[in-house]
């Protein structure tokens, strides 16, 4: 299916739509997929991630797992790389009006993360 992604310019400044395919059965986790698979940074490594969505609320879940061995944490991510992973996976999310997301939290193996 055909679906919409939302990716940060060169200049960290806006969201850009960029239309992909990505498979019909999961859509949710293979736009989260897609965004994810963009190269990030060389010292910084996501190895999984999960999305839940709360039908009650309208809130969805991103556990991202970073790998065990990336010399970088979240916390060290620049303002741009900031925007660039979670500014990308909200707009991308909450844009989609099947879905019907209202909000998006982000996790690290079940913990919320704060910057």
């Amino acid at each position: 299916m055909t679906a919409t992604i939302y990716k940060a310019d060169p200049f960290c400044k806006t969201l850009e739509p960029q239309t992909v395919q990505v498979a019909a059965q999961n859509p949710m986790e293979a736009v989260v997929g897609k965004i994810l698979e963009s190269p990030g940074t060389v010292d910084f490594e996501l190895v999984g991630y999960r999305v839940a969505v709360d039908p009650t609320t309208k809130v969805a879940t991103v556990d991202l797992r970073l790998s065990p061995t990336s010399r970088r944490q979240f916390i060290s991510l620049a303002s741009c790389e900031q925007f660039a992973l979670f500014g990308s996976l909200k707009k991308t999310l909450t844009s989609h009006p099947d879905w019907a997301i209202e909000s998006v939290e982000f996790t690290d193996r079940g913990k919320a993360i704060e910057f």
